[in-house]
């Protein structure tokens, strides 16, 4: 799963699970553009993957602007001089009962979770489709196929992602890029480390392989998808979450 001479740009990638993805890719050949609205930390992030051995640039943008997410594919071509992979990880919650959410609430998460996902896949798969070749991989949710009491926005922006996924790859599959889609279960990320022992420990009873899984094992999921290995797949659905949800 070789990714030498591949360009990826990654949202959302100066933390957790979305800089677990930009370090695996460049470790397996990749030069990645870190985008993030926190552009210290993505500039850090592009400092370790340079210490890979790979080029590496930081781009400061929010995704649910659509001029920011022009921008990001833009400055991506112009530092590293084009595009192949492109990674929609930002995303944001607001959790509440539904009684008790407000609309605010609502709004930010489906703008950043869902409308995020079509505005940088709009930009990108433009250049995807004039080479003929591509890869995208968006970052849904078990919760966006199961639901999940206390997250009707994060659910429904996860839900379509799916939804969107599966169209995209429609569209686009006799250009040559393949579009799928990761759905974590419950990882170890800073969310969940801060969590009561108690409740870590329902929350584990709940997954059959009895355990949480790593950022690591998304960014692998990812990896497949994104190299050779997955050319003849399009339009799915990766679970990565334990038996959690089958």
């Amino acid at each position: 799963m070789e990714l030498n001479g591949k360009v990826a740009l990654i949202t959302g990638a100066a933390q957790g699970i979305g800089k677990s993805i930009a370090l695996t890719l460049a470790r397996n050949g990749a030069d990645i553009a870190v985008s993030d609205v926190n552009l210290e930390k993505a500039q850090e992030t592009a400092k370790e993957i340079e210490g890979l051995g790979r080029k590496a640039i930081a781009i400061k943008g929010n995704v649910a602007s659509v001029a920011d997410a022009e921008k990001m594919v833009e400055e991506t071509i112009a530092g590293l001089g084009k595009i192949d992979i492109l990674v929609n990880n930002a995303g944001v919650t607001r959790d509440g009962l539904m009684l008790r959410m407000k609309e605010e609430d609502w709004d930010l998460v489906i703008d950043i979770n869902l409308k995020g996902v079509f505005n940088c896949s709009k930009a990108a798969v433009k250049h995807m489709a004039k080479q003929r070749s591509g890869r995208i991989v968006n970052i849904a949710s078990i919760v966006g196929e199961m639901g999940n009491a206390g997250q009707a926005n994060y659910s429904a922006s996860k839900g379509g992602v799916i939804a969107l996924t599966k169209t995209v790859a429609r569209e686009f599959a006799s250009r040559s890029v393949n579009v799928n889609a990761v759905a974590p279960g419950f990882i170890e990320t800073a969310m969940t480390a801060a969590l009561p022992e108690a409740a870590r420990e329902a929350l584990t009873k709940q997954i059959p392989l009895n355990s949480l899984g790593s950022p690591e094992d998304v960014a692998n999921a990812v990896l497949f998808l994104v190299s050779t290995a997955s050319s003849y797949i399009t339009g799915q659905v990766i679970n990565v979450n334990g038996g959690m949800y089958m």
